[in-house]
């Protein structure tokens, strides 16, 4: 007779305390106030499905915003193109036609390359040392390859003295040397050039295989000449968003789209003390969750990663509890130059920064019809943008078994302690 009671009780202890008794991890929420069923927002937002038109659309976008972009560079890194002006520690060399007694550096030497530029193509090691004037000579001493700039500016030239050369180019410096001698010498034929470039350099910084002090050259140094002359990017590097710095101001450079589109209006000319970083690829993620094999973070490989290639690589949908119509894409709001009210700041902050006000922090959603004959192509097409999220929806078939998957456990207990009761 106390069968049925006894048993009843401890099923109703084990299912009120079940929470309690259960393994594995579970948070008490009974000190917080927080309402479960309150809906976390009411905002709602329109899907756009991902169609031949949409994807034109966006290429299209991307073009403008790109076409902006470079008329904001333009604007704002005037190139101005100039002869090589001479500084402080460079080394110059001299020659007199027919008088070698003046000669600074002239004669037959050969011009030595310049160490830090040595440095930043892998080629000078720390064994290696400067030789001549701007290791052993004082200020504007004269060295067997040549002369060293002093601090003020000057150089020592035999029989007349000190020249002050600073600033000027090597055409100017043999001008003036010309007109120095022209009482001393008939007709004096004088050649100026410089032997190694010291007084002007640029950083490069970030993933680069050599990052370091470049000294700038007699030809122009362009980004992608000074990528190079750091040993090139590493594999991870970002390339389409270099940030070059110029005096407090910075300029975001599309480099894969120098390379790849030959777009050369990017490629500027690097000015003294400019500042070139090229990020790592950290920005560039693109997370894939939902009903996919494999859920994890993409990162796109030199700024290009389809659709297709995200879900490929998570190990496309799940056959047994995907969506194939609910492929959604989820995309922060990135607003293009010019819609942020001040499109010449946007473009020298370097990346683009999103409004995080509630009335502008709209996500975009799209969505793919993977049951559509043209579905994979347009995956194909469909570019994928930094931070963009993958979801992969569930299927209604999947969810209803899954929730028989969580009653059936309880329902055979009970039909269990029932048995036993009745027999």
């Amino acid at each position: 007779m106390l069968k049925f009671p006894i048993v009843a009780t401890v099923a109703l202890t084990v299912a009120l305390s079940g929470c309690a008794l259960a393994p594995g991890p579970a948070l008490d929420a009974s000190r917080m106030h927080d309402d479960l069923a309150k809906p976390t927002d009411t905002s709602v937002y329109d899907v756009k499905l991902i169609t031949p038109q949409l994807v034109y659309g966006l290429k299209e976008a991307d073009e403008a915003d790109a076409r902006a972009r470079e008329a904001g560079i333009q604007a704002g890194t005037t190139e101005v193109q100039s002869d090589y002006r001479v500084g402080f520690n460079d080394l110059i060399g001299v020659t007199v036609w027919r008088h070698p007694e003046l000669a600074l550096g002239g004669g037959e030497q050969t011009p030595s390359p310049d160490a830090s530029a040595m440095q930043g193509i892998g080629v000078l090691g720390g064994s290696q040392q400067q030789g001549g004037a701007f290791a052993a000579n004082g200020a504007g001493d004269v060295d067997a390859q040549g002369q060293r700039v002093a601090a003020d500016g000057t150089i020592f030239f035999p029989t007349v003295g000190r020249v002050r050369v600073g600033g000027m180019s090597t055409v100017q410096i043999a001008a003036l040397l010309r007109n120095a001698l022209k009482d001393q010498i008939k007709d004096p034929q004088i050649d100026v050039r410089v032997i190694q470039f010291r007084s002007q350099h640029i950083q490069i910084t970030g993933d680069v295989k050599n990052p370091g002090q470049l000294a700038l050259v007699g030809t122009p140094t362009r980004v992608v000449d000074a990528i190079s002359r750091a040993g090139g990017a590493n594999p991870d590097a970002d390339l389409q968003r270099v940030l070059v710095s110029r005096a407090g101001q910075v300029t975001t450079i599309d480099v894969t789209r120098i390379l790849t589109r030959g777009d050369m209006r990017q490629n500027i000319v690097l000015q003294a003390s400019d500042i070139v970083n090229v990020p790592d690829h950290t920005r560039n993620r693109v997370f894939v969750m939902g009903e996919v094999p494999k859920p994890q973070t993409l990162y796109m490989s030199q700024g290009q990663l389809s659709l297709a290639d995200a879900l490929s690589a998570a190990g496309s949908i799940d056959i047994n509890g995907a969506n194939p119509r609910q492929i959604i894409v989820i995309r922060h709001p990135d607003p293009a130059p010019g819609q942020t009210g001040d499109a010449q700041r946007d473009l020298q902050e370097g990346i683009k920064k999103a409004s995080y006000r509630p009335e502008q922090n709209r996500p975009e959603i799209f969505r793919l019809d993977m049951t559509q004959v043209d579905a994979i192509m347009l995956a194909t097409e469909f570019d994928m943008k930094p931070l963009d999220v993958v979801y992969v929806g569930t299927a209604s078939s999947a969810r209803f078994n899954r929730l028989l998957a969580q009653i059936l456990p309880s329902a055979e207990s009970f039909y269990l302690m029932w048995s036993v009761t009745h027999n």
